[in-house]
């Protein structure tokens, strides 16, 4: 594999994890508005792994990207 089949991975790694973490950010305001309360709190801790989860493998790809501090600001 060539430099830039790598760099085209990566990107699609980070930008799947973007993506990820912005379904998951969906999720639970769509279940808010619908039960015009937070979602469970178990829930709730789940999504924050899932999202931690997809930030480590973006930063592992993309360090610095500024996902890490953008997700942050979500919770």
């Amino acid at each position: 594999m060539d430099r830039e089949e790598k760099e085209m991975l990566a990107d699609l790694i980070w930008l799947q994890a973007v993506i990820a973490t912005e379904l998951i950010q969906i999720t639970e305001n769509t279940s808010s508005i619908l039960r015009k309360s937070p979602p469970p709190r178990t829930c709730i801790e789940d999504h924050n792994r899932l999202r931690q989860h997809a930030v480590a493998i973006a930063e592992r790809y993309r360090p610095g990207s500024g996902l890490k501090e953008h997700i942050n600001g979500h919770v």
